[in-house]
């Protein structure tokens, strides 16, 4: 630790609007010293990200402006105007950036290994096979499985942890002075989670690198963090060394930040309840290379005869490594993803129907996906995404009675109705999960596929959710079916647990028999990950 090798003075950040100006960083300051990780902290749409995009002047200006005061200094120059021609020296090769959306940060016509390599070509001048073998090198270091088979897939191949392993890597490939983390952990599974975290530390040693840290999971700012910046609403309300905020915190809002944490268990379940769906021997086989005639030259088999069932006011819970078959087996449910096997929905076997049968069902059957930027529609308000389904499944219902249940929806997932009218790229992370929440629900479904709904929120809204969830299931009878990473979540949500591992159910169980008493050894390391993930910072 010695002097700063960035130095953020008296930021101020203002969008212009429809007919209206927003403020959304006020007189931010803060120093990063040599070998330092910094975490910037607090809830959705507080100002932490567009502070970090200052950094690097990737904001969308004009329409975002800096006020005259507003300083950024990065070995001894002042970025805030800087020209494009001192900035593309800067950006990936002094200071790298992990973003929070790797699916809409990577470009989806070009291959893994292309995107990678653009950066050493251009930063580092290397060749074709020389960056190649660099690309093998980064992909191995943030713990990528299956490298060969990667390096020409194109981003919507590879699974949301596998996208974000990606990215760290391109982050890293040039060796930076600076690493900017934004969200980096929110789609990793807790064993890569564990990985990626070790990877973050030991690298910031071996290279003297300075880590910027944004992030709503306290426990890893706990874990990671020398010095801590809390945000709301813009301003950075109190600011001090990680050992003594987390030993004595004096704003009142730190001290709400530290107190949320997922709470409570599943909602007294009805052994009697009837079973909403029910899969059977689900099979979701993918096409790996073809020959010359075109047929495929192997299969991944990403969801291998797989059986589930849920039953009505019941959550199931399906944890798993990234690239399990979580994801796709919800989507085979659903009738999303072509499948073999049984599917049974409400005592009506679904498997063989036609895209026209299926259109009565679909309001019963709603999903939260993964990705909440790429499920939002950027051409259309809130209000239109939201109340689009009642649209196309309720069409006779009167617009004020179709504005009203919108209205409650935003206002259930804990947003002011009065931002209806704007769009998602106006909107954080977490607050485009919301509205993806409330999309599902306005159409009163039986049973929703959650596809890790609470990765991009804070601790204290994902407390708020999980009790929403929850109030929700309770008073309509919802069956969920549960997809996480984030084992304290399924643990405060799910009756029932199923863990996946390379496409196959590898142990399931009652909630509290998966979790206390696991009986396979990769249940047993999924836990022992969590475990390290509280393991409290060595001082």
């Amino acid at each position: 630790m010695s002097s700063p090798v960035l130095q953020i003075k008296n930021l101020d950040v203002s969008f212009r609007t429809a007919g209206s100006t927003v403020q959304a960083v006020k007189n931010v300051s803060f120093d990063i010293l040599k070998g330092q990780t910094v975490a910037l902290v607090g809830e959705s749409g507080s100002g932490k990200s567009v502070t970090a995009l200052s950094i690097l002047q990737l904001l969308p200006y004009p329409l975002a402006s800096h006020s005259p005061e507003s300083q950024v200094f990065f070995d001894n120059q002042d970025l805030v105007g800087a020209p494009d021609s001192l900035m593309r020296t800067i950006r990936g090769r002094r200071i790298g950036m992990i973003f929070q959306e790797p699916m809409t940060s990577l470009n989806p016509l070009h291959t893994i290994e292309k995107q990678m390599s653009e950066s050493l070509r251009l930063h580092q001048g290397m060749g074709r096979s020389q960056a190649s073998a660099r690309v093998r090198e980064l992909l191995d270091l943030v713990g990528m499985p299956q490298i060969k088979e990667r390096l020409n897939a194109y981003p919507h191949e590879l699974s949301g942890g596998q996208r974000q392993r990606v990215m760290i890597a391109m982050a890293l490939a040039n060796n930076p002075d600076i690493l900017i983390a934004d969200e980096p952990t929110t789609a990793l599974d807790v064993t890569i989670q564990a990985q990626i975290l070790e990877l973050l530390q030991d690298l910031k040693k071996r290279m003297g690198m300075a880590l910027l840290l944004i992030t709503h999971d306290l426990t890893i700012v706990e874990r990671m963090a020398d010095y801590v910046c809390v945000m709301r609403n813009g301003e950075i309300v109190e600011q001090k060394s990680a050992a003594e905020l987390f030993r004595n915190p004096q704003n009142d809002y730190t001290k709400m930040l530290l107190a949320a944490t997922p709470k409570g268990r599943a909602i007294a379940q009805n052994d009697n309840a009837a079973t909403i769906i029910e899969g059977r021997d689900i099979k979701v086989y993918f096409p790996r290379g073809k020959t010359f005639f075109g047929k495929p030259r192997d299969w991944v088999r990403a969801v291998d005869g797989v059986s589930i069932s849920c039953h009505a006011g019941q959550t199931v819970g399906v944890v798993g490594e990234s690239g399990s078959g979580k994801t796709t087996l919800g989507m085979a449910l659903l009738r999303l993803l072509p499948s073999t096997g049984q599917i049974v929905f409400n005592g009506r076997d679904i498997s063989g129907l036609d895209r026209k049968s299926l259109r009565p069902f679909r309001k019963e059957m709603q999903v939260v996906f993964q990705d909440p930027y790429g499920a939002l529609s950027p051409r259309l308000s809130v209000a239109q995404i939201v109340s689009e389904g009642l649209q196309v499944h309720y069409p006779d219902i009167s617009r004020s009675e179709r504005d009203d249940r919108m209205i409650q929806a935003l206002r259930d997932v804990r947003l002011d109705p009065d931002v209806r009218y704007r769009y998602p790229h106006e909107f954080s992370g977490g607050q485009r999960q919301r509205i993806s929440i409330a999309r599902a629900l306005i159409l009163r479904p039986s049973f929703i596929v959650l596809d890790e709904p609470t990765s991009a929120l804070d601790l204290s809204v994902q407390s708020q959710i999980i009790d929403l969830l929850r109030e929700l299931q309770e008073k309509n009878n919802l069956a969920y079916m549960f997809i996480s990473h984030d084992l304290r979540v399924v643990r405060a949500m799910a009756h029932r647990v199923l863990v996946m591992k390379n496409g196959k159910i590898v142990e399931e169980g009652r909630t509290a028999d998966i979790f206390d008493n696991p009986r396979e050894d990769y249940t047993k390391a999924l836990m022992d990950a969590a475990i390290r993930l509280k393991a409290r910072k060595a001082a």
